[in-house]
């Protein structure tokens, strides 16, 4: 196994998945107490519960029984909120760098330069790349240019964004990786696997996406979690069929005119589909904001870290609040295998074996759908003309840069 040093670990998603594809988290860097316990839990590599800001590169070398340079994995990825696509609506196009949030992208590279290590590899949110918006991307990239002046390294950055459902995981989730070996080896991400059935321009050769019912069908009905949805529209969510949201109770579509044509948040009231992945997990979700299961209930702690290809040994630490906060904020752990996979042969030479360890089972049949309820009697007071959003930045509330979900 290759030796590694995590960052901003959370619950070790990208822990399992570099697991995986053969290297071994040494030392694990977290603030967050629930997600240490978590890590203390299901593996045995030191944890420093602490601030990156505070924790000097040396202690984490001396942690993990690691040298300057001998470490064959850096990894992580830096919470950064003014790159989220919230951050904008939220800040408009104001210089996300100054946010103090966007710290942790100094902390990271800080540690690149101190640690040295072989590769590294660097999580964040998709819009950390986007055209126009992408300050930090080029903070990075300046950054690594600094580094390799300084230590006489050459890493060479690679960096794209990966829709996790093309790499096998049961969950549509974008997310932006950089890649980069210290010996300056270009990184060439691999290619996805699966494709959307629906897609028309299908490609020769790939695999239909994995599913909801490939990550959490053969997983009884939980029994010793209250999964029952709360708050007003609860009643309302077993009239909505599976693989819809609130848009199927508006005058465009199969139900009752209830609400206002992309008037809510996408996730409102959204429900899996047995046949299709599962939509993003959410970490920090309203109690109408799905997705939920297809039985109109919330998703257990167990159905949750399926569909984020966790290994089936992992056991979330923490308050239903906490457990759905760490599964939310983490990477899918196959995902994190697959980045793993290309790197060790592309860099370390290693063989790979037919498949990725984390990638779902085919399950067939697909049962049937299921069976749609009525509107009750509350709900159908709401009928009626509602007014469709105007568009993209013409919202109410848009000039307080928070839009309605397109």
């Amino acid at each position: 196994m290759k030796s590694a040093i995590s960052l901003f670990s959370g619950a070790g998603g990208m822990d399992y998945g570099f697991e995986a594809a053969g290297f071994e988290t040494k030392v694990a860097v977290e603030f967050d107490h629930d997600c240490c316990e978590t890590l203390r839990k299901n593996r045995d590599f030191a944890v420093i519960e602490r601030d990156i800001m505070k924790v000097p590169t040396a202690e984490m070398l001396e942690a993990g029984g690691l040298k300057q340079g001998d470490v064959s994995l850096l990894f992580g990825g830096p919470p950064c909120q003014p790159f989220s696509k919230a951050g904008y609506w939220a800040r408009g196009d104001s210089k996300r760098l100054e946010d103090p949030r966007a710290n942790t992208l100094w902390a990271y590279m800080r540690v690149v330069e101190e640690a040295l290590p072989q590769a590294f590899v660097l999580e964040n949110v998709s819009g950390l790349a986007f055209s126009g918006k992408d300050e930090g991307l080029q903070l990075l990239l300046e950054r690594i240019k600094e580094i390799n002046k300084k230590t006489k390294s050459n890493y060479q950055p690679s960096f794209k964004v990966l829709n996790a459902a093309g790499y096998g995981v049961p969950q549509i989730r974008e997310r932006f990786f950089i890649v980069a070996s210290r010996e300056g080896e270009r990184f060439n991400f691999p290619t996805p696997s699966f494709e959307d059935p629906s897609n028309d321009s299908t490609l020769v050769g790939l695999e239909p996406y994995r599913t909801a019912w490939d990550a959490i069908g053969d997983l009884p009905e939980p029994a010793d979690e209250d999964l029952a949805m709360r708050g007003k529209w609860a009643k309302l969510l077993p009239s909505i069929p599976e693989g819809q949201n609130y848009l199927w109770h508006t005058d465009r579509g199969g139900g009752l005119p209830l609400f206002g044509w992309r008037r809510r948040y996408w996730s409102f009231l959204l429900k899996l589909a047995k046949n299709r992945p599962s939509w993003t997990i959410q970490a920090q979700p309203g109690p109408a904001i799905g997705p939920f299961h297809w039985k109109s209930r919330r998703l257990s702690a167990r159905e949750l870290c399926r569909i984020q290809t966790f290994p089936d040994d992992v056991e979330i630490v923490g308050s239903r609040t906490s457990v759905q906060k760490q599964i939310g904020n983490a990477v899918p752990s196959l995902l994190a295998e697959v980045v793993g996979r290309a790197l060790a042969a592309q860099v370390f030479s290693a063989r790979r074996s037919s498949a990725p360890k984390l990638l779902p089972l085919r399950r067939q049949p697909v049962p049937a759908a299921e069976r749609v309820g009525t509107v009750r009697s509350e709900f159908r007071l709401l009928s009626g003309v509602h007014v469709a959003h105007p568009g993209t930045g013409r919202g109410n509330r848009s000039q307080q840069g928070v839009l309605a979900s397109t």
